[in-house]
């Protein structure tokens, strides 16, 4: 998630926190620069710090922002690169 992204992303993981749960996962900063990043645009929803890129590699992130969804029993429903397509993920929870 980047800067132009995160207030919207917080806002939708708000608005459909009913249906489902947004988990953030950061990887390119340092802890202490994810840290500020999450009280800059106070972000509520949970946030995953990796500084290996490992959870990129098991996941097949190639590049940021991207995303997934995933059921409640960890069955991936879908995978998208780019801002959260709203409509498609809202879609697939039915």
């Amino acid at each position: 998630m980047c800067r132009a992204e995160a207030p919207g992303v917080e806002q939708f993981a708000q608005q459909h926190a009913d249906r489902l749960r947004v988990v953030g996962l950061g990887t390119q900063d340092d802890a202490r620069q994810a840290k500020q990043f999450v009280e800059r645009y106070d972000l509520r929803h949970t946030m995953l710090w990796d500084e290996s890129f490992e959870s990129w590699t098991e996941l097949g992130v190639r590049g940021q922002p991207a995303g997934m969804l995933f059921a409640a029993d960890g069955t991936l429903l879908d995978r998208w690169s780019g801002p959260i397509p709203e409509d498609r993920v809202l879609d697939a929870l039915g």
